[in-house]
């Protein structure tokens, strides 16, 4: 890997730090939410889900257009609408505005996902995708380790609207490096063919890895999110652990994924990413179950659930990215990770809905039922996204 690949991973990473930092906060805001807002656990999920349904949206809208422009373009454009959405959550005074706001923010946000995938396969053959994936999604893992204790530390300190408002200004802060040391991303314009919106929709949903691919993201996406919005609250007002422990839970699993997600990738592609992605689905399914069936029992057994939880999803996500990027030509990439990350939007969006419906929450002392329903639903879905990944394989689409 050159020196100039590495500045771009670093930069794509900074960038995703602020953009999945944006989303994963809105989890564990949960128990300063419900109370701030006097909101029951359905209308916390409607807050979470509004990001990802407005993303969804936009990114299916995008896929249409985005391969006949620089992918550059298109990435700074969404990301600094993202900015200005995140900053406006920051200011909203109410419930209501704050999913005005959060909607705004996935708007331009599901842009952005789609955007530096496309940019990564495109600079990286397939060959070294899986430890350049690695690299990017450790981005994940600063958020857990760094970002998520501190917008919580944020929120202690002073409100629940400062985490938002720190994202803006480190997103602030990055853009005129991204403007600077991000190349133009043409080469899918060199192309001669043109697809119309029309002939763009036939040869993504008339493809049947294609459309094998996009079901895969969108189902591992609702596997994983069943759980993410009230591990929180389940965690304290369940198994009775302060918010002050609760960071550790993010912070021991991001230090794990952080150090792992590299060496995943790389393994991945000396091995096979298909092998990786089985192995870590597999595992993944006794973190699930563990989690949503936890009583009363010692912190450091929690951190080694939630740290393996972690660690395994993170491989999963790692191979399964890999594998889907491989799917497409370089001048339809654009237009089907778009699709892709509309998908994943959706099924996340949808994740934070259907747990609002299982979840019951009391008024009064908050405590979670039920939360062992989504545990079982989370791990029938993961159990159909192996047989997926097995049905995708790794050949790519000629």
């Amino acid at each position: 890997m050159s020196g100039k690949e590495k500045i771009i991973l670093l930069l794509l990473a900074l960038l995703n730090f602020t953009h999945i930092l944006d989303f994963m906060i809105m989890m564990p805001l949960g128990n300063y939410l419900m109370p701030y807002f006097h909101i029951s656990g359905q209308k916390f999920s409607t807050i979470v889900a509004a990001y990802s349904y407005s993303a969804f949206a936009s990114g299916i809208i995008a896929s249409f257009f985005v391969d006949n422009y620089d992918r550059k373009k298109i990435l700074m454009f969404g990301y600094i609408g993202f900015l200005i959405g995140t900053i406006l959550c920051g200011f909203a005074p109410s419930a209501n505005l704050l999913i005005a706001a959060r909607v705004l923010a996935g708007l331009f946000g599901g842009l952005i996902g789609a955007q530096v995938q496309s940019i990564v396969a495109d600079i990286f053959v397939y060959e070294k995708r899986g430890q350049a994936m690695g690299y990017l999604m450790a981005a994940f893992s600063v958020a857990s380790v760094i970002g998520i204790p501190f917008g919580l530390f944020l929120a202690n300190k002073f409100s629940w609207h400062a985490p938002f408002l720190f994202i803006g200004i480190v997103g602030i802060a990055i853009i005129p490096f991204l403007i600077r040391f991000i190349p133009p991303m043409t080469i899918h314009l060199t192309t001669e063919e043109k697809n119309t919106k029309l002939q763009t929709l036939e040869k993504i949903f008339l493809n049947k890895r294609y459309r094998i691919a996009l079901a895969l993201s969108g189902l591992l996406m609702l596997g994983h999110f069943l759980l993410v919005p009230f591990l929180t609250p389940f965690m304290e007002f369940n198994v009775g652990f302060s918010k002050d422990q609760i960071q550790y839970i993010y912070i021991v699993g991001g230090i794990l994924t952080l150090i792992s997600a590299p060496i995943s990738g790389k393994i991945a592609d000396n091995i096979g990413k298909l092998k990786v992605y089985i192995w870590s689905a597999i595992l993944s399914l006794i973190p699930v179950f563990l989690i949503t069936h936890m009583p009363a029992i010692a912190f450091y057994y929690v951190l080694v659930v939630t740290g393996f939880w972690f660690l395994t999803s993170n491989s999963r996500g790692i191979s399964a990215a890999a594998m889907v990027s491989n799917v497409v030509p370089p001048q339809l990439r654009g237009s089907f990770m778009s699709f892709n990350s509309s998908m994943q939007q959706l099924f996340t969006g949808l994740a934070s809905t259907i747990t609002g419906f299982i979840i019951v929450s009391d008024d009064i002392t908050h405590k979670i039922m039920h939360y062992n329903w989504a545990g079982y639903l989370s791990m029938a879905i993961l159990l159909i996204c192996i047989y997926l990944g097995i049905k995708l394989g790794e050949k790519p689409t000629s």
